[in-house]
């Protein structure tokens, strides 16, 4: 039995998210812009421009911010056209993974109104600051994360030249935002800097070196786009090996969430990277026509991203629930990373409406207990909720099993937040 995208609940999700991105001043013109001293120069500004860009072309709703933003750009940015340092000291990684966001906003803003501005600024960043770092990404200092990043990472030290970020590989983000640039000016350059930085990346062992998830799902988005952009194989075979990796490799956990970083199960759930993993999926599908591919993309939507947005339309971080964390249970980690995910969120809600027909997840009606000590039904997961969360599971596929109470995951934004921070759902049951 095939069990569809609810229009009703993306519909919901969709309307909370434009009201937390239209009615904060965190999201206003007078706080869109980071301060000058921030290592991820570009990045929330870009995720912003991004996120109203999405809401405008999934429904023509206009947050007035994103005409805003763009009008007020030539203040804040520096002589090269483009935010924080220019120096060109250090390869700031932070802000290197920054300004992929700031790309992708401004290519999606150059693709809904084709105007001069927002191409000139894609020109201008890609030529003054990543064009000069052709050479420099095969030499990209390797170490395993050291554990030290809180939630939004942090710059840990230097290595030769570059300023690295606790987000291990967060410079590799810009694969995602160069292609996107790539498809738009067609540059010759570009296009070799990304085959440096994707011959690089697409092979290393991400475990190893305790990657982040985030990073690596993004990048993975963006070979795909040089894929449909040149029809070279070489880049299809790399997104493919990212995707492997992850959903096969350790980077996925038993509710279709991620591990902020590749072997390190102690940590956090993050929605930006559970938006890429699903995107990543489907797009593979559609190339491949692989059914896992699709089958995951589903799962990811069904199972994941429920306990991912909350009440306000934001989104947050989750406990990882693998065979070993030390959780197994599913509970909130923090209330919301406005600051990246919930932004992140709108083009994750874009793509699940642009694509619903084929987000359905297959179901039996006969839950039963998995190898991995989970009850699922099909491509649903299930868990036994606190009491508190019971007027809020679906009753309609709700069972008992071994004096369990047992429900598809409750969908978190439909939740009030002074539930949801303490209450728990039991995944693993065995």
């Amino acid at each position: 039995m095939k069990l569809p995208v609810s229009e009703k609940e993306l519909d919901e999700r969709i309307e909370l998210n434009y009201r937390r991105l239209r009615d904060d001043p965190y999201y206003g013109i007078g706080e869109i812009f980071s301060p000058p001293d921030y290592g991820w120069m570009g990045d929330k500004e870009g995720r912003a421009l991004l996120a109203f860009v999405s809401h405008f072309r999934m429904s023509g709703s206009v947050i007035p911010c994103m005409e805003q933003m763009l009008e007020k750009m030539p203040s804040v940015l520096n002589e090269k056209h483009f935010l924080g340092d220019c120096s060109g000291k250090f390869i700031r990684e932070e802000q290197l993974s920054g300004h992929s966001w700031m790309l992708r906003g401004l290519c999606e803003h150059y693709e809904a109104f084709c105007d001069a501005y927002s191409l000139e600024l894609i020109r201008d960043i890609a030529e003054n600051l990543y064009l000069p770092l052709r050479g420099e990404f095969r030499s990209y200092p390797l170490r395993a994360g050291d554990g030290s990043g809180g939630v939004s990472g942090d710059e840990i030290g230097t290595a030769g030249r570059w300023l690295l970020s606790s987000d291990t590989c967060a410079a590799f983000m810009s694969i995602d935002g160069l292609s996107h640039a790539y498809s738009v000016l067609k540059d010759p350059a570009l296009k070799e800097l990304l085959d440096e930085m994707i011959a690089f990346y697409a092979p290393l062992d991400k475990r190893a070196v305790q990657a982040q998830t985030h990073c690596t799902l993004t990048a993975g988005r963006g070979m795909v786009r040089m894929f449909r952009e040149t029809g070279d194989p070489f880049y299809l075979k790399s997104a493919e090996g990212i995707w492997t990796s992850y959903v096969y490799g350790g980077g996925m956990t038993l509710t279709y969430q991620n591990l902020n970083w590749w072997g390190r199960p102690d940590t956090w759930t993050e929605p930006c990277a559970i938006v890429d993993s699903l995107m990543l999926s489907l797009e593979l599908y559609k190339l491949t026509g692989r059914e896992d591919c699709r089958r995951i993309a589903a799962r990811i939507w069904h199972n994941g991203f429920a306990p991912a947005q909350r009440d306000n339309g934001g989104a947050g971080t989750d406990t990882v629930v693998t065979s070993d964390s030390p959780w197994n249970d599913l509970f909130p980690q923090m209330k919301e990373a406005y600051f990246c995910c919930t932004m992140r969120l709108a083009e994750g809600l874009r793509y699940v409406k642009t694509n619903r027909e084929l987000l359905y997840a297959e179901i039996s009606g006969t839950p039963s207990m998995g190898e991995n000590g989970v009850y699922s039904d099909g491509d649903l997961v299930y868990a036994e909720p606190d009491e508190e969360l019971l007027p809020y599971v679906d009753n309609e596929r709700s069972f008992v099993a071994a004096g369990h109470r047992l429900s598809p995951l409750v969908k978190a934004y439909r939740v009030p937040w002074e539930i949801l921070e303490r209450a728990r759902q039991k995944v693993v049951t065995e």
